[in-house]
Parts: structure tokens; sequence; C-alpha cells
């Protein structure tokens, strides 16, 4: 928990240098400017395939996690079991364990010190909704700049919109719907068993060790199993089953009744791991007294091996595209009305829109030349020179002529195939298009 809303809440405030022309924060989806940036990685809209590469990588990984060790995501990073617990923890700092909380809310008088216990955790939960929407329209804009608009009232309508909407869904869910979110409106646990197998290692009660159960009797031997009944693993199950009953749709495999069994078998001083972590294919195993096979043999099987591949697989071609792209880019878009034009001495002329994106955190100059026909030369509208500037990190939509003298086409072809080269004069970089010229000799 401490860690997965570490990374939520602090990650918008980290700074990261991209030069005096672009925002130092490290993670920013910049929508005003439709670009999106992390650390040293800049993403723009046409470069969308990353975040498609990404979620990909994020279902395979979910995949095969669910795969090897059950609803491990379900159990520790999913934000609603992350919140949820936070709100818990409050929970109990405010009313107490969890004998002194059902005291509290079976108490039928409502006293001063009940009233004043719920509207303090109610104050708390209400804090910690509005950090978390805070947060999250921190990832949108320059954090620190956001922070003080806020406070001032000077932010945009919708930060506020936002973090209004967070807030009263963080606070309803996370603080009175909890384990309803899971059961009645993720689909996650109905889509989960076709991820599972008899060697997917997810959290069980060893009833051939534990049945039937009963009390210890201190002098006498006793013929119950070593559950003694207790319910301490339903008491702390955040969504209510008993995991004695099986594997159940609703298990979220977050090991809390793990822990709480454990505790309680050092107590009774019997052996830890009536509920522990198990796969089917070991109950035979188990029932005979032989071991159970080892973890890394459960974690490495077809399944597992096969998403592992495919979710390297995708990860590997992102960082290889992610290291290939130019940092010069250009999109060069014929004029369609007219085609071509017939100048006064001649000559034909055509029109082409040109984009060129610079992706350096500077200002360059690029050279627009072309290669093909040698009776075609090129015009750029605006300046005599054959070089323009592009700002640093945008785009320059720029009006370019290519203009063949009269007679110098063929007189057997209306178009001429040819290439634009753009080069950075900084470095020398390139990038070319091919188009064609309309048009042919009169």
């Amino acid at each position: 928990m401490a860690v997965t809303l570490g990374i939520y809440y602090l990650t918008p405030w980290l700074r990261w240098d991209r030069g005096p022309s672009l925002p130092d924060q490290a993670v920013l989806i910049d929508m005003a400017n439709r670009r999106f940036f992390f650390f040293m990685i800049e993403i723009w809209p046409h470069e969308f395939y990353f975040v498609a590469g990404l979620l990909i990588m994020a279902g395979l990984g979910l995949f095969l996690f669910t795969s090897a060790l059950g609803r491990v995501w379900c159990g520790y990073a999913c934000p609603q079991t992350v919140w949820t617990d936070l709100f818990i923890l409050v929970e109990r700092w405010i009313e107490g364990d969890r004998n002194a909380r059902l005291r509290l809310h079976r108490q039928k008088k409502l006293d001063f010190r009940k009233v004043r216990l719920r509207i303090t955790k109610w104050i708390s939960w209400l804090l910690i909704a509005m950090a978390t929407g805070g947060a999250w329209v921190f990832y949108f804009a320059d954090a620190p700049t956001l922070a003080i608009n806020l406070v001032t009232g000077a932010a945009h309508p919708i930060a506020y919109t936002t973090i209004a909407i967070l807030t009263f869904t963080t606070f309803l869910f996370g603080g009175f719907a909890r384990e309803q979110i899971c059961i009645y409106a993720c689909p996650w646990p109905r889509i989960q068993a076709a991820m599972m197998d008899e060697d997917t290692l997810t959290i069980g009660y060893r009833d051939w060790r534990g049945e039937p159960r009963g009390k210890v009797q201190k002098g006498k031997e006793s013929e119950t199993g070593d559950c003694i009944n207790c319910m301490a693993c339903v008491n702390v199950c955040p969504m209510g089953i008993d995991i004695r009953d099986g594997q159940q749709m609703e298990c979220i495999t977050c090991g809390l009744c793990i822990d709480a069994c454990d505790d309680i078998m050092e107590k009774i001083g019997k052996p830890r791991g009536l509920i522990d972590y198990l796969a089917l294919s070991d109950e035979e195993r188990e029932r005979s007294g032989e071991p159970p096979r080892s973890v890394w043999k459960h974690a490495f099987r077809p399944r597992t091996i096969m998403y592992t591949t495919l979710w390297s697989l995708v990860g590997i071609g992102l960082v290889v595209a992610l290291f290939l792209r130019s940092d010069i880019e250009a999109t060069v878009a014929p004029v369609r009305n007219p085609t071509y034009v017939t100048l006064s001495d001649g000559s034909i002329r055509n029109t082409y829109e040109v984009r060129l994106r610079n992706k350096h955190g500077d200002d360059r100059m690029f050279r627009i030349s072309l290669k093909g026909d040698p009776a075609l030369r090129v015009q750029i509208e605006g300046t005599p020179y054959e070089a323009v500037p592009v700002p640093a990190d945008q785009m320059r939509n720029q009006r370019v002529y290519v203009i063949a003298p009269a007679g110098s086409l063929p007189a057997d072809s209306e178009t001429t195939p040819f290439r634009f080269w753009f080069e950075d004069v900084s470095n020398g970089d390139r990038v070319y298009k091919d188009t064609i010229f309309n048009g042919k000799a009169q």
C-alpha cells in the first residue's frame, strides 16, 4: 500500500530537465499540445502505438500473474483494494480494532462519542479522497503551478470538476462500497478462471489436515483436525468469505487469512500453513504425506512461458521502435485543387503542403531539397532560402512549390516520381518522402 500510494501521489512532483522550451515535469500528459512525457521519452499523437503496446503488455502481464499466482493484482495492487485498505487502516486508528468497531456499529444510542468518532473518520476519508482527485489532475498540468491555481481559485473549472468527481467516487467506493465493487462491478472475477488451472498457486485450505474441526482440549488427546473453528480467517477476509469452503469468485488472494491462521496455529502449537498458497495438482501428494512440488515448477509451465514470451516480444518491439524512431518527421500532401498550374513562361508548378516536426528541445533549421528528375526545382513559400526554422518540439506547416521548366518533362507521362529530402542542418539527420509531380511537357 505504501509503495503504490507513494508512486501515485509523488510521481507528478518529480522533475526532469528537457531544456528551456519544454516542461520539466517527469511524467506529464500534455493534452493542450497533445503529447505525453515520461522522463526522457516523449510520445506524440501519431505514436499512440506505444501506448497501445503498453496496454497490451499490461493485459498480458495480468494474464501471466493470474495464471501463476491467482488474483494477486486484485489483492495487492488494484486501486480499489489499495484505497479500501487505506480507509480501513484509518478506521482502525480512529475507532479501534474489529471488535471495537462492531460494538460501535451495533450501538443504537447516538451519543457524543459515536458522533465524534464517525465525523472524525469521515473527514479523514474525505481528505484522502480529495488528495486522490488532486493527485490525478497533477498528471495533466505542471503540478506546482496547478497546486497554486487550485488554492487561489484560478484553475480551470475542469480541474475542480475532475477533483470533485474523483473525491466522491473514492469516498464512496473505498469507504462504503468496498468489496461490493469487486463482486458486482468488476468483470475480472468472472473471467479469472480462464487464466487459472490446476497448477496455479492460489490460496486454499488443507482440509485433509484441518478436518474434522474442533476445540483444543488441554491434557487430552484430540481426534479432531488442526482447525479449531476460531473463524479468524473469516473475520479478516475483506470479502467476507470462508476460504475453508474452497476457492470462490470473491477471493482476491490478499493472503490475510493465511496470516490470521498462522498466528492461531502458533498459539496452539500446531504447524503453520493450514491455509496457504496451494496448487490443486499437489493435493494428492500432500494427502499422502509427500511434500508439494517446488514453486518454480508451478511458476514455469507452458502457459506461463507462453505469456512471458508474448509479453517480452511486445516489450522488445516497443524498445526497438523507441530507439529507431527519428528526431525528424515529415509528411507531404500534394495540393489537388488545382493539380498543377501552368505559369506564363510555360513552366509547370505543383504545390505541396509539408509538415515538419522537430522533436528536439531546441529550435532547428530544416533544409528542403528534392531528388528525381534533374529539371525539377524546389521553391519554399515565404522565403528565398532553402531552409526553414522549426521551433523546439513543435510542428511547422510549410507550403512548398516544385517547378518544372517548359518542355523539360517527358511527353509520354502525366506524372513524374521524385523524392523530397528534409535535413537537420545542425547535425545532418535526414528523412525523405516519396511523391509525384503532375503535368507533362507542352
